[in-house]
């Protein structure tokens, strides 16, 4: 492990909850019309008002503190090609099992490391019937704890070389990786660039091309052969949905974050109406209580760039010379796994996604949305003890590093 690596606890400080405190009170709420219903026309007047006075009144931050300070986290100070140095904040819990998988977890937007909460447990415990993994989750940079970018060109590829430099930071120099959301972007550029680090990658949310009839003639022979499944079929419905009525929080930090940074900042309630319609939407039908949602957007209000920093990547990919969503498309060798939710936001024929790479693991879930690891972490988890236990299309990628106490 490097030497730059410190330990961290979070502690914000007294004086930032007494602002928020003040900032609380002093809300002020809009009208909402009347025949809006069922989330159509955003997020509704009643649920924030009863966030803001729950928040302002009994919400313990200090409780949920303790209880994130429980995991070990770490920061540490990251060299980025030509873009100088960023501190990355992770958790990291290396398993008791000798030859435990090293695992990065790669959050999204709008979630954090907090995701990787509910399936460390169990990933670092090891048996004689599953693997044992050494799990990793960063803060992205401008996200969480991590350090923010200044620069507006700072993308996918360099959240990648950060998180992979925090990896070869620890000591792993090869490893696996699970990413969703932006993590799934970020996954898809590491196997890119890193294929003889990164031995696997297990990705929810795929985004593939459709299999070309020159590039891919038997994918593209076999697609137009296969019928869609009926999921399949939900599936497009949902996509074609979000991408008319879901994805406005995309196109505005996609082309001028700057403009929504100044309610992220200075608006708790802006902020968490803000966030609240995703963890609504984006959902299958998950029951959040008032404290969790109240703790992911408390990350987002109090992290160490500000709640507008994590909104920037979303102009750096829409300006990047080549989208990262069409280089991430780009076939890899790297062997991949995929988890498909039915409440997920990007769902695309299944046989599709064999124009990412080798696919040695493929499920789809009957239920689970777009924050699978917090909705139903026990898919999660026996999804990549599946894929890389003993007999698993992953097993023992990682040189060494079988997952079992036994080589």
């Amino acid at each position: 492990m490097s030497s730059s690596i410190t330990p961290f606890k979070i502690s914000v400080t007294d004086e930032k909850l007494a602002r928020l405190q003040q900032k609380l009170a002093l809300t002020d709420f809009p009208d909402e019309c009347v025949d809006a219903v069922n989330w159509c026309h955003g997020t509704p007047l009643s649920d924030v008002k009863r966030l803001i006075q729950h928040w302002k009144n009994s919400f313990d931050w200090r409780a949920s503190e303790a209880t994130l300070n429980e995991f070990p986290q770490y920061t540490t100070r990251i060299n980025i090609d030509s873009f100088g140095q960023q501190e990355l904040h992770f958790v990291h819990q290396p398993s008791q099992v000798k030859n435990a998988i090293p695992l990065l977890f790669l959050h999204g937007w709008p979630g954090s490391f907090i995701e990787v909460t509910r399936i460390l447990p169990q990933l670092v415990q090891g048996g004689d019937d599953f693997p044992a993994f050494h799990v990793v989750a960063p803060s992205l940079v401008g996200f969480g704890f991590s350090s923010g970018s200044n620069r507006k060109d700072f993308g996918i590829d360099q959240q990648a070389e950060a998180v992979h430099k925090v990896m070869l930071a620890l000591g792993y120099t090869q490893y696996i990786v699970q990413g969703g959301d932006i993590g799934y972007l970020v996954s898809r550029f590491l196997v890119l660039k890193y294929p003889n680090h990164v031995k696997a990658h297990h990705i929810s949310n795929a985004a593939p091309a459709e299999p070309n009839e020159e590039l891919h003639p038997k994918l593209h022979a076999k697609v137009k052969d296969t019928p869609l499944s009926s999921g399949e079929l939900e599936g497009l419905g949902r996509t074609e949905h979000f991408s008319k009525e879901g994805n406005g929080y995309y196109k505005k930090q996609a082309t001028k974050p700057q403009t929504v940074g100044y309610f992220m900042a200075d608006s708790p309630s802006g902020l968490l109406a803000w966030l609240l319609e995703a963890f609504h939407d984006w959902v299958d039908d998950y029951k959040w209580t008032d404290d969790e949602i109240l703790t992911w957007i408390s990350i987002y209000y109090f992290s160490r760039a500000g709640p507008a920093s994590s909104s920037y990547i979303y102009y750096a990919m829409e300006h990047a010379e080549v989208s990262p969503f069409v280089a991430a498309q780009k076939y890899s060798e790297v062997p991949l796994g995929t988890s498909r939710f039915p409440k997920d936001l990007i769902l695309l024929p299944k046989l599709w996604n064999h124009t990412l790479g080798p696919i040695v693991y493929e499920k789809e879930h009957k239920n689970g949305g777009h924050f699978a690891a917090w909705e139903v972490p026990d898919a999660i988890v026996d999804d990549l003890r599946t894929m890389f236990g003993k007999g698993g299309g992953a097993f023992g990628v990682v040189a060494g590093k079988s997952g079992f106490d036994a080589a």
